[in-house]
């Protein structure tokens, strides 16, 4: 009978017996079941934005217009869906991301609505804590804050002219290679993440190359753009102030399908296209200030000689907004002073642009999901290409948007 425990013991660890057995004979108590692994599809998440607008109110001038900024300005503008965004993201790996996003108020020729890629890449991090890492697909090239700032956190409703017009949509497809320590790559996340309008993690130091016809657009020259850009967001007591410096330098064509019938140009239609930038902003705690200027070269339309060239660039912006959080609300009265001369490669004929706005506005959030924006606009604008070759308007506006975040 001395023999008889033992064997037991021995008889229901072989058998998968009791687990209470099991417990007693652990020293540390029950040995609890090791979860199961993620599947692919818990590893993602969806979320996205829409915008609707109206910007017909108190017009003074129909036949002032801005392509790049928002198609519905001026005569027969109506209602008009501006983004409708969905947002698939998700850490397949350690250190491997994924983020897609398609916009589905996009313009086909006539045809509104229209779905189209904006963002397709992967974050591939080099090192364990991805403080290194490389992105690789279509992307925001790194340039200009208020670009890489996600529009359903800027203030104004419309990106500046003189830094918007570097990149059509903001994006591009190459690769990137993108460094922060860990601790300033939470700052950047929680710039945006406590609604104080920051750009994102796009690393204190990027650098990169790309195709340079801008996203959704074939290469065309054989001739890569490179990138480069330097920021840094230090902590002043409670304020954060984000000083940065960024430059990119290529060579575009303006190709069949983006000059008119006529139009005199370079044998190529290969221009230089570089650009140099400067960066301050301050996150708005409460005040908030947000200035860029960059110069360069570029192709533009010369109505003169009825032909595109290469000629110089120059414009920036001061955006000054106030935080202000009541009850669970946030309002933010906002104003901004914007100036441009110089081309838009991606219009039509690069159209020669002269842009001194003015605009003075209030963003109000009753709950994290609704934010209303009011917007009234004073622009002088000249724009110019083959079929308009003296065209300056003058008027104002006052502009509604809608945002659903979800």
């Amino acid at each position: 009978m001395r023999f008889r425990r033992p064997f037991l013991v021995l008889a229901a660890v072989l058998t998968g017996g009791p687990a209470t057995l099991l417990a007693q004979s652990s020293p540390d108590g029950p040995v609890a079941p090791k979860p199961p692994a993620a599947a692919w599809y818990e590893k993602f998440r969806i979320r996205g934005y829409g915008q609707i607008r109206f910007n017909r109110l108190f017009e003074s001038n129909p036949a002032l217009q801005c392509e790049q900024c928002d198609r519905s300005w001026g005569d027969n503008g109506g209602f008009f869906i501006r983004r409708a965004r969905v947002i698939i993201q998700g850490q397949i790996h350690p250190r491997v991301a994924i983020y897609l996003q398609p916009d589905f108020a996009s313009t086909a020729g006539a045809t509104g609505h229209v779905g189209q890629l904006r963002d397709w890449y992967a974050d591939v991090g080099i090192d364990a804590s991805n403080e290194f890492r490389l992105r690789i697909g279509q992307s925001k090239v790194p340039y200009s804050f208020e670009n890489l700032q996600s529009s359903s956190n800027r203030l104004p409703l419309d990106r500046a002219d003189a830094t918007n017009s570097a990149n059509a949509n903001e994006r591009d497809l190459g690769v990137f290679f993108m460094w922060a320590p860990k601790p300033i790559r939470d700052r950047f996340n929680t710039l945006v993440n406590d609604g104080l309008k920051g750009s994102g993690d796009y690393g204190v130091f990027a650098i990169g190359a790309f195709n340079g016809q801008t996203a959704n657009r074939a290469e065309a020259n054989n001739d890569l753009h490179v990138v480069a850009r330097l920021s840094y967001p230090f902590a002043v007591g409670t304020q954060i102030i984000e000083p940065s410096v960024a430059a990119y330098s290529g060579r575009y064509v303006v190709t069949a399908d983006q000059r008119t019938t006529g139009v005199k140009g370079r044998s190529d239609w290969n221009y230089a296209d570089q650009r140099v930038l400067a960066t301050l902003a301050i996150a708005p705690k409460p005040f908030g200030l947000l200035a860029e200027y960059n110069v360069g070269v570029g192709p533009e339309y010369h109505p003169q000689r009825d032909s595109i060239e290469t000629r110089r660039l120059h414009g920036g912006f001061v955006t000054a907004g106030y935080l202000i959080r009541r009850n669970g609300q946030v309002v933010i009265p906002f104003s901004r002073w914007q100036v441009y001369e110089g081309g838009k490669k991606h219009e039509r004929d690069a159209r020669s642009h002269s842009v001194n706005d003015v605009e003075v506005g209030v963003e109000w959030q009753p709950n994290p999901a609704f934010e209303l924006v009011a917007e009234w606009y004073h622009g002088d604008r000249r724009f110019e290409d083959k079929l308009r070759p003296s065209n300056r308007q003058a008027g104002q506006l006052f502009r509604l948007q809608a945002q659903f975040n979800y």
